[in-house]
């Protein structure tokens, strides 16, 4: 991932002892944890967790701070932020072709936006520890039988049957294992020549010959100028290649994320190592609930999800819980407002949050305020939807003189058919080719290098 060597971590500080670090870290436990799923078999979540405890970290402090950093510069305009990846991950799709692709798809977004930008793009996955997901229900009816819901395969499996749907901490060993193998393929690939922007943008001009677009096709010549500039200034290939990668998920389930929390020893300070960035769901923001409290005393970077109905305090109360210092790259806020809304709702947080001396980054998630079902059953979303919130995510902070620090969206790297639109047109009809999403729809290859273009336009303008 071209990040710096750092020394591991180990559950040990010179200020508390283990047992008390530990309890203090367990206090999330005292309050109302909300999404958790109810394990049958305490005994041997137990013997996970303590599993969990003892294996080595999935990342490490030294590169979890340097994301701070650089989300720091994201909240001051100096960098932005492309976050993406499955709604939710699974153990069978966790290959290295479809890990592979939904890496070439956010590194040919990236280099699209770095030139749009003119500055560095933060490039994060949605990938290694998105094995998870919120529900709406506990429950899933069909035919009369009644039976958990699925809560992603960190939880149960996906097939409808008792045996199925029965939570088993097991299940979280698996993701442990999965993406620790997640994150070795992608450090494999991002040094092993991938992130190569030569080849990387070969790969642009490909997608921009299929649609027939002149005003991408304008910008694919300009990018491939400024690659041949550089090479002819000497800027070295080692420039070309050198990428940063991170790995994000939903902090959601609480037992697992504490049992690979550890301990920095140059600091003392706590870092929860299941990967470099967390966020905290719409569902799961309660200023008095668990996970709020537990992602506090942690030193990782911190998202929350910001839905239509969120109130400026509310904004400031997370931002006293979980950003108390006011550091620059602790927090960003993830705001979800749906299409119609945006233009309304969001301007209100942003001047109240401003006012109090508010230090966050603002990213956008065009997704999940956008979904619809469609008139044969599908779940899905418009991309002409997804990019009316993006466009208004920026109208409003311009109009604001604010910062739009970031995209947060849910991609995949392969060709299915899950969202509406784009230069595809896919239809409804076309929906039933390759919907292979077991939760939320996910723009695929194409839409995402669209969407990527489109946001290029904005982000010069």
């Amino acid at each position: 991932m071209n990040l710096p060597s750092v020394s591991p971590v180990t559950a040990t500080t010179p200020s508390l002892s283990e047992d008390e670090q530990l309890a203090h870290l367990a206090s999330w436990r005292e309050l109302p944890a909300l999404q958790q799923p109810r394990w049958p078999d305490e005994n041997s979540l137990r013997e996970v967790f303590a599993a969990l405890r003892s294996a080595p970290p999935l990342v490490f402090a030294g590169e979890v701070d340097l994301l701070r950093t650089r989300l720091a510069d994201a909240a001051e305009g100096k960098a932005f932020l492309l976050q993406g990846g499955d709604c939710a991950e699974t153990f069978a799709e966790s290959t290295a072709h479809h890990i592979r692709n939904k890496i070439r798809t956010i590194l040919q977004m990236s280099v699209v936006l770095t030139y749009g930008a003119s500055m560095p793009i933060i490039k994060m996955g949605r990938m290694a520890g998105q094995f998870a997901k919120p529900r709406s229900q506990d429950t899933e009816t069909r035919n009369g039988v009644t039976l958990p819901c699925y809560r992603g395969d960190a939880v149960n499996g996906y097939g409808f049957t008792e045996a199925e749907r029965t939570p088993d901490p097991q299940r979280l060993w698996r993701a442990y294992t999965t993406s620790a193998s997640t994150l070795n393929l992608i450090r494999a690939f991002i040094g092993g020549g991938l992130a190569d922007l030569r080849e990387v943008h070969s790969w642009n001009r490909g997608f921009v010959k299929g649609n027939g677009c002149d005003r991408y096709e304008q910008l694919a010549h300009d990018i491939d100028k400024a690659l041949r500039f550089m090479e002819a200034c000497g800027s070295g290939t080692q420039a070309l290649k050198a990428v940063e990668f991170f790995s994000s998920h939903e902090a959601l389930l609480l037992d697992y994320e504490e049992a690979l929390s550890r301990i920095d020893t140059r600091t003392g300070n706590v870092y929860d190592c299941s990967g470099h960035f967390l966020w905290i769901g719409e569902r799961t923001r309660q200023l008095d609930g668990a996970h709020v409290k537990f992602l506090s005393q942690v030193r990782n970077p911190i998202g929350v999800k910001l839905g239509p109905s969120t109130k400026v305090d509310d904004a400031l109360r997370l931002i006293d819980a979980l950003d108390p210092e006011r550091e620059p790259g602790r927090l960003t806020f993830i705001t979800r407002m749906g299409a119609r809304v945006i233009r309304d709702k969001l301007p209100e947080l942003i001047s109240g949050v401003q006012a109090e001396g508010g230090r966050v980054a603002w990213v956008c998630d065009p997704m999940h305020g956008n979904t619809i079902t469609s008139s044969n059953g599908y779940k899905t979303r418009r991309f002409s939807d997804v990019m009316n919130e993006v466009t208004g995510f920026f109208e409003v902070h311009r109009a604001l003189g604010s910062i739009p620090a970031g995209l947060h969206t849910e991609l995949t790297g392969d060709d299915v058919s899950e969202i509406l639109g784009g230069t595809e047109k896919i239809d409804e009809a076309g929906l039933a080719r390759r919907y292979e999403t077991l939760v939320d729809p996910r723009l695929n290859h194409q839409q995402s290098l669209e969407l990527a273009f489109l946001v290029a336009e904005m982000l010069a303008a």
